[in-house]
């Protein structure tokens, strides 16, 4: 098979007509040849960082939007199943991954619990990563979120890390602010990226310092404007990431959007294609062809370079999809998960309180940082309640694994003024996630998803809307197109709810996050991430 056009030979930084002759999902050849076609022939885009899970979506689903785009792999972290299955849900990535042409290439979660701070459904231990790094279909290990770990030579970490070494494989980073003598050390280590940079400057240490840094955007967390303006320098050791990309934005674009805006922002195309089709198949070893004789036919065409629209995507000399349209069929397979609680009573989100202060978590939109402030508590019958006219409302964490007493704290920016939100996906350990204007609507939501066994919702007096999940309570067993037009309609619900958020349920996913700091809540407590410890909800 021949497949004409300009083509982009991003190594060799060259463009010419020619054609790519295709021979056992292999390039023969490329030969440079007059011709009236008008299309230009790259390497495919590749995701340096995702959660396969957070879009919603099982692999071979996420598969089918994606290589629309232009994507035609992936360096995947299957932490947030792991974190609810364990060893058992990698597998189930794995093998669901291998049904469909995209390159998935997935790591061993280093961080099963992320944290002894939160309940999770499984633990991933130092002999588990050494028998994943054994395993062929592992490729790196996955992001060390526990950077206080490295810092402190804890074993375990240090084990992991071992392992991964022994092994020839990458050690991904997760070290968000990590600036001086801290990120030197997690770097001598032997972590080599980081995808959590979100100033300019702190990027540009760990570039200086040897780190390959991933320019992310995603869902919730957005770092390109701050990020973009080292590519033109340091184009040799950058990628672009989403780590978190909701399903409705997934249909949208991927990568190629990526690509499109630093272009427009004038930097060299060889240079952005570098960091968006190059870098990541390097630094990870990845099967994945780069548009060279003797490559794996890996590549796509599109109308220009500037907007990047994908016109064919090509995998092993496959054509997967065309003009928007996915050649890629759905696959059966198995509904694992992991969902042990009762349903509540209201009674058992109350807080008694006296006091006139409370700690709040201040939450930023785009972001996944949060801060924390001091709020005028309001009390009613001796219950810490939401306050909607300051913003100042409810939230609480429940444990999904197991009967346990839900955990309380407050939250500002959410701006809902009816009802509550709630959802099962909640970065690490998957427990259950609410915030509402009162107790009975908290209560409501969150028996809302025990109930489904997993999902995010919405509720208020008039209506309750959710997007069931029942793949470890935090993927679909629905193709994108359904899946994503559910979400959106939710999504506009709690915006019509009142919520000022661009992404309020990412956004609400990541308020259980304890590696990132500084305010936020496990099922076990409120929990400072900048001290790494419990603090108390009242300030006395």
């Amino acid at each position: 098979m021949n497949v004409k056009g300009n083509i982009v030979d991003i190594l060799n930084k060259r463009i010419f007509k020619g054609e790519v002759i295709i021979e056992n999902g292999n390039i023969s050849a490329i030969r440079e040849v007059n011709h009236a076609v008008e299309n230009y022939i790259l390497p495919g885009f590749v995701d340096a960082h995702i959660h396969i899970e957070s879009s919603m979506l099982v692999p071979s689903e996420f598969a089918k939007i994606a290589i629309v785009h232009g994507t035609v792999a992936t360096v995947s972290d299957p932490h947030e199943i792991a974190n609810v299955l364990g060893v058992k849900g990698v597998d189930f990535m794995i093998e669901n991954g291998k049904e469909v042409p995209l390159k998935f290439n997935f790591g061993a979660p280093s961080c099963v619990p992320a944290t002894s701070f939160e309940s999770a459904g499984a633990i991933i231990d130092a002999d588990d990563i050494k028998l994943m790094m054994e395993n062929p279909d592992i490729k790196y290990l996955a992001e060390m979120m526990n950077y206080p770990g490295v810092l402190f030579d804890d074993t375990e970490v240090l084990k992991k890390i071992q392992h991964a070494k022994n092994n020839n494989k990458p050690i991904d980073g997760h070290a968000p602010g990590l600036r001086g003598d801290d990120v030197s050390k997690y770097i001598a280590a032997g972590i080599s990226t980081d995808h959590e940079c979100f100033t300019y400057e702190e990027a540009l240490e760990k570039l200086q310092k040897g780190m390959k840094v991933l320019i992310r955007e995603g869902s919730a967390a957005k770092n390109f404007e701050a990020l973009i303006d080292l590519l033109p320098v340091h184009f040799e050791n950058m990628m672009f990431c989403s780590d978190d990309k909701h399903p409705d934005d997934l249909l949208l674009g991927h990568i190629n959007q990526l690509c499109e805006r630093a272009v427009a922002k004038g930097i060299d195309v060889f240079k952005v294609l570098q960091a968006a089709c190059v870098n990541p198949v390097k630094h990870y070893n990845l099967e994945v062809g780069l548009l060279q004789k003797g490559d794996a036919a890996d590549f796509i065409l599109v109308d220009n370079l500037k907007e990047f629209n994908v016109l064919e995507t090509y995998i092993n000399g496959e054509l997967v999809a065309k003009n928007g349209e996915s050649f890629v069929q759905s696959v059966p397979f198995d509904v694992l998960n992991n969902f042990d609680t009762d349903t509540k009573k209201v009674e058992d989100f109350r807080f008694a309180s006296s006091s006139e202060k409370i700690r709040v978590i201040e939450a930023l939109d785009g972001e996944l940082v949060t801060n924390e402030i001091a709020a005028d508590s309001l009390i009613i019958d001796g219950n810490l309640v939401s306050n909607a006219a300051t913003d100042i409302l409810k939230m609480t964490v429940v444990n999904r694994y197991e009967n346990d007493v839900p955990a309380i704290a407050f939250i500002k920016n959410f701006g809902i003024k009816e009802g509550a939100i709630a959802s099962s996906v909640g970065h690490d350990s998957h427990n259950i996630i609410a915030i509402g204007v009162s107790d009975e609507a908290i209560c409501k939501a969150v028996n809302l998803i025990i109930e489904n066994r997993g999902g995010v919702c919405a509720v208020n007096a008039s209506e309750e809307k959710i997007v069931s999940l029942p793949v470890a309570g935090i993927m679909s067993d629905k193709s994108a197109e359904e899946i994503g037009k559910a979400y959106a309609a939710l999504d506009a619900m709690a915006k019509q709810m009142g919520s000022t958020l661009r992404a309020p349920y990412m956004s609400l996913s990541f308020m259980a996050l304890l590696v990132i700091p500084s305010l936020k809540l496990s099922d076990k407590g409120l929990f400072d991430g900048t001290k790494f410890k419990f603090t108390s909800l009242e300030i006395e």
